[in-house]
């Protein structure tokens, strides 16, 4: 299988490798694609690496991440027991499976499934070849104008990834469940790209699982595009459960038209340095968008969020609230935008922070940021950090719990706002169950998939008799 030597990431060796690999690279693209692609590659080369003097990056430096050797591929690696890989263990769910291995689409039989409703899942290359109207209406519309390097190297690069559609009027009949796993015996860099588009009045649920298999060393650069047509749907899950060696860099763009509503989630459990770039523009009225994230960090750990909602129409309403517990030696950023417009009138825009910090060592910086145009408007943000709450613990000692389940239950009650808004049962509790193990200290990265935590006879609890509290 066709591979560069390991070597750090520069400018230098990625413009060397695209030039190099240039048709491979776009051996599915149209005349238009490969055109977006080579203006991609010109303004990857114009910006370079971010570096922490520039205000986007200062609170995360990538320079670690960068500097280790990693292998680049240009062809999908042999595939691993797709059985062994992509098994999921979360009792009474039923989704349809999506799988992609060290960032290429995986399917023994069908590269891109055709249902009979008019869905179509699989491929992002094969919808390139078997649709590709389709896939030019849509793709880079969200990314065509952001001067973000990692999304334009993205654009550069992209060879495969999962595409989704969902006609106009039509709601999936299960959720469709997207695991990604990353499964190597050397360290690897990978960059793979999502178009979803979801019609007219449809919907659909999403749950989509970053996840390591071993402890190997790693550099995901992932980017998705996600359409809702007019009063379209979407339910979305973004869990994350990865090795600390691992670095990922994790692009959602979110395009509403009128009368859509998004509820997105994003759950972070384990990964060495995980940066997530949320982008919601509102391209019609009536638009509605709930956006959540919890994070639980510890060791070394980095989680860095940047959300940016583009209120560019009136009568629509947004609601941020991102929730962190760090531990140890963790770092934590939030930096939260909303861009309310001139002649956006009636937005109702809401954006909330909160942070525990269990040692004196943990560290977050938090900002939250309003940007208002407009003087008939309903906006909102706020930014909280401290400790466990002392009088809540003198509380739950008071009544004979121990000191150590009183912490455990006053994280968890802390992340369950989060976790309750869950609204797939089978999959809420069992992401209860892997915050409990989290905040324990029981779990690390899932020997299998992000979800397979636990079997479903023996459902983990905290030990304390509630009929004390």
């Amino acid at each position: 299988m066709e591979s560069t030597q390991q070597h750090s990431i520069t400018l230098e060796r990625m413009v060397d490798l695209f030039e190099t690999n240039r048709k491979v690279l776009s051996s599915n693209d149209t005349a238009l694609l490969a055109g977006i692609r080579d203006k991609a590659f010109t303004l990857f080369g114009s910006l370079g690496f971010p570096h922490t003097r520039m205000e986007a990056w200062r609170n995360t430096d990538l320079k670690e991440s960068l500097g280790l050797g990693y292998d680049y591929y240009f062809h999908p690696l042999p595939e691993a027991d797709i059985q062994k890989v992509f098994r999921c263990n979360i009792p009474n769910l039923d989704t349809a499976i999506i799988g992609q291995l060290n960032g290429w689409y995986v399917s023994k039989d069908v590269p891109l499934m055709e249902l009979g409703n008019g869905i179509i899942m699989g491929s992002l290359a094969e919808a390139k070849k078997k649709y590709p109207t389709l896939v030019e209406k849509y793709y880079n519309l969200s990314t065509n104008d952001v001067s973000d390097v990692f999304t334009a190297m993205n654009t550069a690069f992209e060879q495969d990834g999962v595409f989704i559609f969902v006609p106009q009027g039509v709601k999936s009949p299960k959720p469709v469940q997207l695991i990604n796993v990353i499964h190597h015996q050397d360290n690897i860099f990978m960059q793979s790209r999502n178009l979803i588009v979801i019609g007219d009045n449809a919907s659909l649920s999403l749950v989509h699982c970053d996840d390591s298999y071993n402890q190997q060393a790693s550099f995901s650069n992932l980017v998705s595009e996600v359409f809702l047509g007019e009063n379209a749907f979407l339910d979305h899950y973004k869990l994350q459960n990865l090795n600390n060696n691992s670095t990922l860099i994790s692009a959602s763009y979110f395009k509403l038209e009128a009368g859509a509503n998004l509820e997105s989630h994003y759950l972070s459990l384990n990964g060495g340095l995980i940066r997530n770039n949320i982008q919601v523009l509102f391209n019609g009225v009536h638009g509605n968008a709930n956006i959540f994230g919890l994070y639980l960090m510890d060791r070394k750990q980095h989680i860095d969020n940047q959300v940016f909602v583009d209120h560019a129409f009136s009568d629509c309403t947004s609601n941020e609230i991102f929730k962190g517990v760090l531990d140890e030696n963790a770092r934590g950023v939030f930096n939260g935008h909303v861009l309310v417009r001139r002649n956006s009138t009636k937005t109702d825009a809401r954006q909330t922070n909160k942070n525990i910090l269990l040692t004196d060592t943990a560290r977050i910086n938090s900002q939250p940021f309003l940007e208002i145009y407009n003087d008939d408007v309903k906006c909102a943000h706020g930014s909280s950090t401290g400790q466990l709450d002392p009088e809540a613990m003198f509380y739950l000692r008071q009544r004979g719990i121990s000191e150590e389940s009183a912490r455990m239950l006053l994280m968890f009650a802390f992340a369950e706002e989060i976790v309750g808004k869950i609204a797939i049962p089978q999959l809420r509790q069992r992401i209860e169950d892997m915050v409990k193990k989290r905040l324990q200290g029981e779990l690390r990265i899932c020997e299998q998939c992000v979800l397979h935590c636990s079997t479903p006879n023996h459902p983990l609890d905290f030990k304390i008799d509630l009929s004390k509290i």
